[in-house]
């Protein structure tokens, strides 16, 4: 975590210069066009990260007025869902592109006449590696980027952990976010975990073997959104290396691909606890079996948007990080989450056996 002006400054500097390399590429209509309705429009996630920067470090660490207050709702990811935001007037590239200097200048003013905030600066460079990863996944799904996936070594070695307790989530010594607090004692029995990701190579003898077509795999509520979209194995599979983990899954998927491997997707827990043991991490997010909610003791932090409003929704845990992840951001008691229909975010599957299945 940053602690002096100067690493902040140039941390701001290289996230800032991250961002905008990432849209370098794009025309204008790219950026502001909606994908697909799960997304936003890139235009929209760069006004979102300015205005989340005035509001954290100018306005509440700051004291100062925000730069544009007639754009808080327009940037405000619960007040304009992402349905709506290709629908309703937001900034264009350029005002997109003004808005981020204009709020850097300011941020950088406030800087040095506040002084750092270790949570709050911490909290906007992590917000803006997240969105950029977001918007990595607009661009994959509307073809203005490729993913980027290394091949690893085949094989289905498991990795034996042993029964016992733990202590899982963030410690209180570095950032973290409210839903990895506090940090508690959990108890699990031995379970096997596999050293690697699953493969395209592995998901084919699922997609060959009947996966998509064969009913005792699924899920009634996963078998009708199957039918009900007209779901088949995603184009990377077929598309990507052999040895490329498969990723673009859903977790209807990775559930079912778990049933037909006569295995299971790892708790939160068991995949937290095995994390230092196995190998690969980092390159797909892995769907875990477990829901999303607050740890025993739970206090939202510093707003309880950011994680309360989502538990006990039916959303779904991943754990571990992607190729398009920041390592900043993907610790490895960082959770994430998404609703277990979605494709477009940069999941794949790790299985595990034995121990106390969650299904």
């Amino acid at each position: 975590m940053t602690n002096t002006l100067t690493d902040l400054s140039q941390d701001l500097a290289e996230v800032r210069h991250r961002t905008l390399a990432l849209i370098a590429p794009l025309s204008d209509d790219q950026l502001q066009a909606q994908i697909d309705p799960i997304m936003s429009p890139l235009a929209w996630d760069l006004g979102h990260i300015a205005a989340y920067e005035d509001l954290w470090l100018n306005h509440r660490h700051g004291g100062l007025p925000l730069l544009h207050d007639e754009l808080t709702a327009v940037y405000d990811a619960f007040e304009t869902p992402r349905s709506v935001r290709g629908k309703i007037e937001i900034l264009d590239a350029a005002g997109s592109r003004e808005y981020l200097e204009e709020v850097r200048d300011r941020t950088l003013q406030t800087l040095e006449h506040h002084g750092p905030d270790p949570v709050l600066h911490e909290l906007v460079l992590q917000h803006e590696l997240q969105h950029t990863e977001t918007m990595r996944q607009a661009m994959v799904m509307g073809g203005l980027l490729a993913d980027q996936m290394p091949e690893i070594d085949a094989g289905t070695a498991w990795v034996d952990i042993p029964a016992g307790v733990f202590t899982m989530g963030s410690p209180d010594n570095r950032f973290s976010y409210d839903n990895e607090r506090p940090a508690h004692q959990v108890e699990f029995e031995r379970f096997s975990i596999a050293a690697r990701p699953v493969t395209n190579a592995t998901w084919r003898h699922f997609s060959e073997g009947g996966g998509y077509e064969r009913r005792e795999w699924w899920t009634d509520e996963a078998w009708a959104w199957k039918q009900e979209y007209d779901i088949c194995e995603p184009a990377g599979v077929a598309a990507g290396a052999a040895n490329a983990p498969v990723c673009h899954v859903s977790w209807y998927e990775a559930d079912a691909f778990a049933r037909f491997s006569g295995a299971r997707l790892p708790t939160e827990a068991e995949w937290e606890r095995a994390a230092e043991a196995v190998e690969d991490t980092g390159l797909v997010w892995e769907w875990t079996a477990s829901e999303f909610n607050g740890y025993p003791g739970f206090v939202a932090h510093p707003y309880k948007e950011y994680s309360e409003v989502f538990f006990d929704r039916g959303y779904r845990c991943l754990r571990g990080g992607s190729w398009a992840a920041d390592p900043r951001v993907a610790t490895r008691t960082f959770r994430n989450w998404d609703l277990p229909q979605r494709r477009q975010i940069f999941a794949g599957v790790r299985l595990a056996r034995g121990g106390r299945d969650e299904r």
